[in-house]
């Protein structure tokens, strides 16, 4: 009879993996499970074995990612928006940290490549919608905005969630995000105030 999956489970050897990973611990089948309630045997139940685990690890990082940016209502300000989804961004890596640090390591599959590609493409929404709106200029691509808004917050967070920088470094994520988005075209007194909304003064908070 096969062994019945438990989420919960599931859920535990993902995240006792990323940290164990973070804080460079050997990884084992035995280890994965050491101090756990289940045996050797949940790594098969639940991932067919560890290299299904490695890719369902780093998939994690992103289903919960795309569940965060998920929560940003899009408003009647697509500058205000595209600022919101950075900072939920963020807010997800100073969550989930441990599996921020998998989610960019090309060392493992993915499960679905296809659910990465959406995280970024809430982002290219959001700078569509702008450019559209005429916040940018004509030419502007989303998906290279995107990108660049992603690289902004990228660069910012490893320093902090996986990196030797305080929180509050975040704090220059408004200035960073205005500067990028004025040199696309925006007016730079609506930016400022669009960023100040979408921001979340939270995330530099220790």
């Amino acid at each position: 009879m096969a062994r019945r999956r438990d989420p919960a489970v599931r859920t535990q050897l993902i995240e006792r993996a990323a940290h164990m990973l973070r804080t460079r611990e050997p990884i084992t089948l035995r280890s994965l499970v050491a101090g756990t309630s289940v045996s050797t045997m949940a790594i098969y139940t639940h991932f067919g074995g560890m290299d299904g685990m490695w890719k369902a690890l780093r998939q994690e990082g992103f289903t919960r990612l795309g569940a965060r940016l998920a929560q940003v209502t899009p408003s009647a300000d697509p500058v205000r928006d595209l600022t919101a989804l950075i900072a939920a961004y963020l807010g997800n890596a100073l969550d989930h940290p441990d599996l921020y640090r998998v989610m960019f390591d090309a060392n493992f599959d993915l499960e679905d490549a296809q659910a990465a590609d959406d995280t970024l493409e809430y982002l290219v929404q959001a700078a569509e919608r702008g450019r559209r709106a005429g916040r940018y200029r004509a030419d502007t691509t989303p998906l290279e905005l995107a990108t660049q808004s992603w690289a902004v917050a990228h660069g910012l967070v490893s320093l902090v969630a996986t990196g030797p920088l305080p929180r509050p470094t975040l704090a220059h994520g408004p200035l960073l995000l205005t500067a990028l988005f004025t040199a696309t075209g925006d007016d730079p007194n609506r930016c400022r105030q669009s960023v100040k909304q979408g921001w979340q003064p939270d995330l530099t908070s220790d």
